[in-house]
């Protein structure tokens, strides 16, 4: 899952020029349902602080000024099964609330979310087909992505010069292979530096799916109902071993937990960090070294594959206001202006692809010459090497299973037994669903 953070140098760069872009016509306009743009109070619920929808709601309630917006806030660890409960009571006091991509599926399968599949033309032309197909289930649209996600990986350059191996680079044709991270992180440690390799979510299926996507191995989850598991296979077992050798080896450190990961690297502790975009001004105020960012890298004869998404929000089938309910909702995914407000406190990158194209200069800037390419690498890996986490109503019980096997596999179970147990696990969880 993707990680934001507040950033008040950005939310600068972007409240002096890019919001007056986003209103220069350069996006669509939202437009409401059919019953027209609608009036009254949205309520709104999502995780973030409510600083973070500040400049979202003042500046939908200046274009729409029949409508003002109430914000909610439900802590992240209690978003869900708060959120849960209170969709099952059909609280009509949520008109528009926020939606972790993979779980998507199963809360429209329930039933609480609006079929918003009128907006499937405007939607794809928003945003990456990526994107898009995480908000459609069952051939239906029920959400309009907000944020998006990608890895990347970070170096430290004088940590490589001192070992004599010489940088990636930013392009992502140079893309260098699981394999040359091994061999020159393992070369910086005979130079004198503590860890070759460390990944920013050591346990999260959101970065480790890549792995097996890129030797071939599939989501893990398969089937036409989406409640299939495939995690036993060669390939998976083997971007799994891959894995799990560069702890036993030392290559990556035992003991640091997700998030806690990325002060390795800017303490100049490691010599290859993949990390999240969120990073790359946390890394320009606070490492003292030279550094640069790459593209993530790849199995050799495999593909290349990155993760994404984030948020996207949607409309409660419970909700009485569905006209300025759907009204909020456009304006935020599909407007630009809209779509760049939700950026203008954080750290993340806009869903909507005119957004995105507008904010990522900004982002490369803060990163000064260490980040020089990063804004068209993101835009490449979007478009071309990002893979969804698997849409199935199962998800949710397939990556707390799975995250729990990554954390064994992390501290020396054997892979082929732990999947195996990851794979009975699940399919124990899914009964209950088929």
């Amino acid at each position: 899952m993707k990680r934001s953070r507040s950033l008040p140098a950005l939310a600068a760069l972007l409240a002096s020029g890019l919001l007056l872009a986003g209103c220069s016509g350069t996006g669509g306009g939202a437009t409401g349902s059919s019953e027209g743009e609608g009036s009254g109070t949205v309520r709104f619920v999502a995780a973030e602080d409510p600083a973070t929808f500040a400049p979202l709601i003042a500046s939908f309630e200046k274009k729409y000024p029949k409508i003002t917006v109430e914000y909610t806030q439900i802590p992240f660890d209690q978003y869900s099964s708060t959120m849960q409960q209170r969709l099952k009571a059909k609280d009509d006091t949520i008109d528009v609330f926020a939606v972790d991509q993979p779980n998507l599926a199963q809360i429209a399968a329930q039933g609480f979310l609006e079929d918003i599949s009128d907006l499937s033309d405007k939607a794809k032309a928003a945003t990456s087909a990526q994107q898009y197909g995480v908000n459609v289930y069952d051939g239906k649209l029920y959400g309009l992505p907000i944020w998006n996600s990608t890895q990347l990986m970070y170096f430290n350059k004088d940590a490589l010069a001192k070992a004599g191996v010489t940088a990636p680079t930013a392009d992502p044709s140079q893309r260098w292979t699981w394999e040359e991270v091994e061999k020159a992180g393992t070369q910086a440690q005979q130079a004198g530096i503590a860890s070759g390799l460390l990944l920013e979510q050591v346990e999260a299926y959101y970065q480790l799916q890549p792995l097996a996507e890129s030797l071939g191995g599939g989501s893990g989850i398969t089937g036409d109902d989406g409640l299939s598991i495939d995690v036993t296979n060669a390939k998976w077992e083997k971007a799994m071993q891959w894995y799990s050798d560069t702890f036993s080896s030392g290559l990556s450190p035992r003991g640091v937990g997700g998030f806690q990961t990325s002060p390795q690297f800017s303490d100049g502790k490691v010599a290859f960090f993949v990390g999240g975009p969120w990073d790359v001004p946390t890394f320009e105020k606070s490492a003292t070294f030279d550094w640069g960012v790459a593209p993530m890298p790849y199995f050799a004869g495999g593909k290349p594959v990155t993760p994404t998404g984030s948020w996207s929000w949607g409309v409660n089938t419970a909700s009485k206001n569905k006209a300025a309910a759907r009204t909020f909702l456009e304006y935020s995914g599909l407007d630009t202006a809209g779509n760049l407000a939700t950026t203008q406190a954080l750290t993340i990158i806009p869903a909507n692809t005119a957004a995105e194209k507008q904010y990522l200069p900004e982002l490369e800037k803060l990163g000064g010459t260490h980040a020089t390419g990063v804004a068209d690498l993101i835009s490449h890996e979007v478009q071309e090497t990002a893979v969804a986490r698997p849409v199935s109503v199962g998800y949710v019980q397939f990556e707390g299973i799975m995250n729990k096997a990554f954390a064994d596999i992390r501290n020396g179970s054997p892979v082929d037994d732990r999947l195996k147990q990851a794979t009975s696990q699940v399919k124990d969880a899914w009964s209950q669903l088929k």
